[in-house]
């Protein structure tokens, strides 16, 4: 026990005022001796922080500039039309929503499918496999095959192109295929009908592996705020003569050039046409404002079910079930009464969809056939049947089913 001459002294708590700046340093303490519980309330602000000194890797959440992921269905969970296609035709979605291809052959023929092949841990049920059935191992100069997804330019305007604040992007996904070596990448700015590319490589047969590119935002050109097709992330997998042998446009160009053919391609290795044992596989697209590596890239931006697939709605709605009406109608003093069947769309469209009709029938009371003459679609309804012109009154009755309705960018 310590021994005073005279009166004890009082004890006088210490404080950081007592201790000489650097006195203390972080080898000093102890593995989590202090936490925050220790720390008085605005104790610690950014002027006690170096430059530099907090990541993202440090932090517990991403702050995106978004709300809603900017690819749909990036998990390709949702397929309206098809799980499976026994060939994948241009331009068309024949199976994943939001997915579709550039693609010209001479003899290569591919099927498509929702597989359920995806890397193990990462949270997917779902990805596009492509498969080749017949080869076309010496390619014609027309031949491509092209995956792509296409974004709204009115949902694109975060990435200020046309400004000098023009931001990067970040494109992530995961690939998988037999078929190893380099593959091109096109980002376009479809306003102006240009791109800038860049290009992976497949390292290890039959294995996934997760990529991350970069590319500079467009400077020169915005993207028009409409509904229209603005940024599409286009994958090669395929390309023939037409689109090689001119120079790659890199991923650092910040005016985005007009389209020039033989860059389409130009850095493509690989041909996953010469050999029916090629296939290819894509889950996890996720587009992301900012430049990130992949060991900052945020994790993919799950969304439930029910949201993705509202959101692919606005583009595809399908009712497979049978609608139908039936009365009577009344055609006196010039009053003629229709006879109607029609759908309010769960989600506005993006425009007035297309529409296909399985099946119709429409008949009157004398069970004869009657061609419709009303069909009038909206973006956000549908109306469909018939209308009887003359003096007498009869029953008829309108049905279909199998109806799609398309607005595809």
């Amino acid at each position: 026990m310590a021994k005073y001459l005279g009166n004890r002294p009082t004890a006088v708590p210490l404080t950081s005022a007592d201790i000489q700046d650097g006195v203390i340093t972080a080898a000093d303490l102890g593995a989590n001796s202090v936490d925050s519980s220790e720390l008085v309330d605005g104790s610690i602000d950014t002027s006690h922080i170096g430059a530099a000194q907090v990541t993202a890797d440090k932090t517990s959440g991403v702050i995106r500039p978004n709300a809603k992921p900017l690819t749909i269905n990036g998990n390709m969970s949702i397929a309206q039309r098809a799980t499976a296609a026994t060939t994948i035709t241009h331009a068309a979605y024949n199976t994943i929503d939001r997915w579709s291809q550039n693609f010209t052959a001479n003899t290569m023929v591919f099927t498509a499918e929702r597989s359920t092949t995806v890397p193990s841990g990462q949270g997917f049920g779902y990805s596009w496999k492509i498969d080749c059935t017949t080869a076309e191992a010496s390619l014609a100069a027309t031949s491509r095959l092209m995956l792509y997804t296409r974004l709204e330019g009115q949902d694109c305007q975060l990435l200020k192109f046309g400004t000098a604040s023009a931001e990067t992007i970040t494109l992530s996904f995961w690939v998988r295929s037999n078929k190893t070596g380099t593959y091109q990448v096109n980002l376009w700015n479809s306003t102006l009908s240009g791109y800038i590319s860049s290009t992976y490589a497949i390292s290890s047969g039959d294995t996934w592996e997760k990529k991350v590119l970069t590319f500079v935002g467009d400077q020169n050109t915005a993207l028009a705020n409409t509904n229209a097709s603005a940024i599409q992330p286009e994958f090669v997998l395929v390309g023939g003569g037409n689109y090689t042998g001119g120079t790659m446009v890199a991923n650092t160009t910040t005016t985005y050039p007009s389209y020039v053919t033989n860059t389409r391609a130009a850095n493509q290795g690989v041909n996953l046409a010469d050999s029916t044992s090629n296939d290819f596989y894509i889950t996890g697209v996720q587009l992301e404002v900012g430049e990130y590596t992949s060991s900052t890239i945020p994790p993919f931006q799950h969304e439930s079910f029910g949201d993705n697939f509202a959101r692919c709605q606005r583009y595809y709605q399908y009712e497979d079930g049978g609608l139908g009406n039936s009365g009577r109608s009344h055609s006196m003093a010039g009053m003629d009464m229709p006879i109607t069947i029609t759908r309010t769309f769960p989600v506005e469209m993006r425009a007035a969809p297309s529409v296909t009709i399985g099946s119709n029938n429409i008949r009157d009371d004398s069970d004869s056939v009657i061609s419709p003459n009303i069909n009038q679609v909206e973006k956000s309804s549908w109306w469909y049947g018939v209308k009887k012109t003359g003096s007498s009154n009869e029953d008829y009755g309108v049905q279909v089913s199998n109806i799609a309705f398309a607005s595809e960018l």
